[in-house]
Order: structure tokens, then C-alpha cells, then sequence
């Protein structure tokens, strides 16, 4: 699969997805320059919790990190395993977050647009990154 065809799966499937991004999250070709972390998050009976955004739950059970540079997109993390994607937490302050897919079409999504959280997102994963 293509690494942009597994970000679109990612970013529009049916489990919850946190978008942790540097800029707007723009996936259509000649987008600009971009690093997003997708936090996935623990499905279970705490999902209805009553926090922010309606994320109640917040465990997060994978990490992933996509990265586009002169229009070419790459994967430059994946967490190994559930443990490992504990070490990330979910923001208190994510928020509804427009996504405008490789179609050009626009979806929402929940997340932020943070470039210094980006970098402590790199930091953890032990990936570069210089916003």
C-alpha cells in the first residue's frame, strides 16, 4: 500500500484517530511541507467518558508518524508495540480538526495543529524533526 493511500485509511477509517499536526492538515498533491502524528486510540467502555472532544478513553495503542517533503509522503514511525505507545499522551486540548483529503474533499477530524508538539512527539519517538 502506498504511504499515502495508508494515511488516508488511517485518517478516515472507523477507529478514533488523534491528529497531532505542524501545519493544517492538507493531503492533496502540492500541499505544503508537513509532519502529522496519528495517536490511535484504545477502543473500550470508557469511550463515552465525558472529556473534551468526547474522548473519555485515552489510552493511546499505536503511534504513527507521516512526513511530506516536496510533495513526497513517507512513514517515519510506527510504535512496536502498545507499550511503547503508552509513552504518548493525548492532548487535553484536541478539538474538531478540518481534513482535506487527497481528493480535495474536506472531513473532520479531531486533533491538533501544534508544531511544538510535533517536535516532543519526534523527541519520544527518537525521530528528527526542525519545524
Amino acid at each position: 500500500m502506498a504511504v499515502l493511500d495508508e494515511l488516508t485509511a488511517h485518517l478516515s477509517g472507523p477507529s478514533r484517530t488523534i491528529v497531532i499536526a505542524e501545519k493544517e492538515v492538507n493531503l492533496r498533491p502540492g500541499a505544503s511541507d508537513n509532519t502529522l502524528f496519528l495517536l490511535k486510540i484504545g477502543e473500550g467502555s470508557l469511550a463515552a467518558g465525558g472529556r473534551g472532544g468526547g474522548f473519555g478513553e485515552r489510552r493511546v495503542t499505536n503511534v504513527l508518524c507521516f512526513e511530506v517533503r516536496e510533495g513526497v509522503w513517507s512513514k517515519k514511525y510506527e510504535s512496536e508495540s502498545e507499550g511503547r505507545a503508552a509513552g504518548f499522551e493525548v492532548p487535553y486540548h484536541v478539538s474538531r480538526l478540518p481534513l482535506t483529503m487527497p481528493d480535495g474533499t474536506e472531513t473532520m477530524g479531531y486533533g491538533v495543529v501544534e508544531p511544538e508538539l510535533v517536535g516532543e512527539m519526534a523527541r519520544k519517538a527518537g525521530i528528527p524533526f526542525s519545524a
